[in-house]
């Protein structure tokens, strides 16, 4: 097991990273910095308009204001302060003492406020990159493509999230050695079922009955109503031999009106349950007691599946994954999931069919050991390390 205070000494001096996310600072997002601490002094800036709850994060914070604080929340509030200028104020500040600076992507506002900063202030810059389309400029927002410029030229060391992420980044002209493939990790202690429970099983109390899972955000390129529209074919008997299923829609968004209106209009409201807010804590038992998780992402203008960290999930709780072929999903599962194309539902229900509903209600699957360890904190917080060995 990656130990992070393996190589160090008490004399030695701990190098300072500041952690830049926007208003987009996310305790899942950031869990495996958390055993970088005994080795490095880690700080994430935090904004009060930050996007997320940050309860469960353990890392030190350092409060900053931006422009967005300025404006009323929503919408609105963030059209005004791209219009402004989006920045955070007094970064400068904020990052003095910093040896090294981790931001993300290569179009964001303060990623390019750090490129800005780069050279008066003498840290290394970090980008962890999940952008799966080389837009370059063309295909840019003309602020973006200066952004883009600028931390093109000084970013140190581009740490793509998926293959599909480094090889977007070569095409967008970043040298190969700056770029480092590094996954995100999960905590697979907390998903990870009992040995016992691994491989094909009985059905266990309370999973007498097929239930399908489909966590997300509610926005249309989840795909949710895809799922919708797979089940209503598996319980209206439209794909012969399939047993009746339930599903289970986790996520909150601004589709939830029109996909309780959907699941209404194909006769499968009494079998659907939509779980708009799940404790993290609570997701485990979810998965273990699904027969199947379903990722029905579909490509839209400017986004495609960048990685999908509930794939990760799945992995850990040896649950099987039926996913569309979007973006990075198959990388990502590789030969442990199943694949349909992005909005073909009846593909869905076949492929559903075919796979985890054929046997008992909650049968685990057996991922590859070097898949799910892949997805572990314990690797991605040693992939991080390696990385900033690598600038210290």
């Amino acid at each position: 097991m990656f130990n992070p205070t393996a190589g160090t000494t008490s004399s030695a001096r701990r190098h300072r990273v500041i952690l830049l996310r926007g208003h987009n600072v996310s305790p899942w997002d950031l869990r495996p910095w958390t055993l970088l601490t005994d080795r490095y002094d880690v700080v994430v800036l935090l904004t009060p308009s930050n996007e997320f709850n940050v309860a469960g994060l353990t890392l030190e914070t350092r409060a900053v204001r931006s422009v967005r604080d300025r404006f009323p929340k929503g919408r609105l509030g963030r059209a005004m302060a791209y219009a402004a200028g989006e920045r955070y104020i007094g970064l400068e500040e904020a990052l003095a003492g910093a040896d090294i600076v981790h931001s993300a992507e290569i179009h964001t506002w303060f990623t390019d406020q750090a490129a800005r900063l780069r050279s008066k202030l003498g840290f290394r810059l970090v980008a962890t990159v999940w952008e799966t389309i080389p837009f370059l400029g063309s295909y840019r927002w003309p602020r973006e493509r200066r952004y883009r410029r600028r931390c093109l030229n000084a970013i140190d060391l581009f740490l793509p999230a998926s293959e599909r992420a480094a090889r977007t980044l070569l095409l967008e002209g970043v040298p190969r050695d700056k770029v480092r493939v590094s996954y995100p990790g999960i905590d697979q202690e907390r998903f990870r079922p009992d040995a016992e429970g691994t491989g094909d099983r009985e059905a266990e109390a309370g999973v007498e009955r097929h239930t399908i899972l489909s966590p997300g955000r509610l926005v249309w390129e989840k795909g949710h109503q895809d799922v919708l529209r797979a089940v209503a074919a598996l319980n209206r008997g439209l794909v012969p031999g399939a047993p009746p299923v339930r599903l289970v829609i986790v996520g909150s968004g601004p589709e939830e009106r029109r996909l309780r209106a959907h699941a209404r209009e194909l006769g499968i409201q009494a079998a659907v349950d939509f779980r708009l807010s799940v404790a993290y804590d609570d997701m485990p038992a979810l998965y273990r007691d699904s027969s199947a998780m379903v990722l029905a992402s579909l490509p839209r203008r400017g986004w495609e599946e960048q990685f999908g960290m509930v794939l990760a999930e799945a992995l850990a709780s040896r649950t099987p994954i039926v996913a569309a072929r979007s973006g990075a999903i198959p990388e990502v599962i590789g030969d442990d999931g199943s694949l349909f194309e992005p909005g073909d539902w009846y593909g869905l229900a076949v492929a559903l069919r075919d796979g985890p509903l054929s046997g008992v209600p909650g049968a685990r699957s057996r991922p590859s050991n070097d898949r799910v360890e892949r997805y572990s904190l314990q690797a991605a917080a040693k992939r991080l390390a390696a990385a900033y060995e690598t600038l210290a």
